[in-house]
């Protein structure tokens, strides 16, 4: 996994992220989300300052100055928004050299650009299983980013050492049945939305 360039991957995950936000309709903005302290709209607006949080890191700056959500995005504005970021980030980490490069991330580590935007893949993958279970799971999520993503967290979030600054929850027994998004997400401490 040290070895493996996460950009392509990353690139996928941006891919598919665009595509489902680009589903979002104005009325599902006030919904729930697995991600249980935020509806449809604070969610977009945590991708988006995610993004940008990711972007300065991979400039070279310090993701913890960059609050993680953005300010300011009208409703109908996230399609743009996203776009605008995703360009920014893929062009932040096109450089080889940001992958063997030390980076600041935001939780405070200084560790290698690969294993950082790896660690990104894990949270972008995650949060569109979260978007697009609040929608009533309009795209076909892509397996391969879901397996790449559930190998990183389990190798950088153990559930043992999970503790109050955790930015997940302890990790659940995946369904009996489920598939690799729902044991990333039941790793991550999420369970599906329930369905009527």
């Amino acid at each position: 996994m040290d070895t493996i360039d996460p950009r392509p991957l990353y690139t996928r995950a941006t891919e598919q992220a665009a595509a489902l936000i680009k589903t979002v309709r104005p009325e599902q903005l006030a919904g729930p989300t697995p991600c249980t302290e935020f509806d449809v709209r604070t969610l977009l607006s945590h991708v988006v300052g995610g993004t940008v949080r990711i972007a300065v890191v991979g400039e070279g700056g310090d993701g913890l100055a960059v609050r993680p959500f953005a300010d300011g995005v009208e409703d109908d504005g996230w399609v743009a928004a996203y776009d605008e970021v995703r360009t920014r980030v893929l062009k932040a980490w096109a450089g080889d050299e940001r992958l063997a490069a030390t980076v600041r991330v935001p939780w405070g580590a200084v560790i290698p650009g690969r294993a950082a935007l790896s660690g990104y893949v894990m949270e972008l993958v995650t949060h569109t299983w979260d978007l697009n279970e609040a929608l009533g799971r309009p795209l076909e999520l892509d397996p391969e980013l879901a397996e790449f993503a559930l190998t990183t967290a389990r190798r950088v979030l153990p559930d043992p050492q999970r503790d109050a600054d955790t930015p997940f929850d302890a990790a659940r027994p995946a369904p009996e049945g489920a598939g690799v998004h729902e044991e990333l997400a039941a790793w991550l401490g999420r369970r599906p939305l329930s369905r009527a």
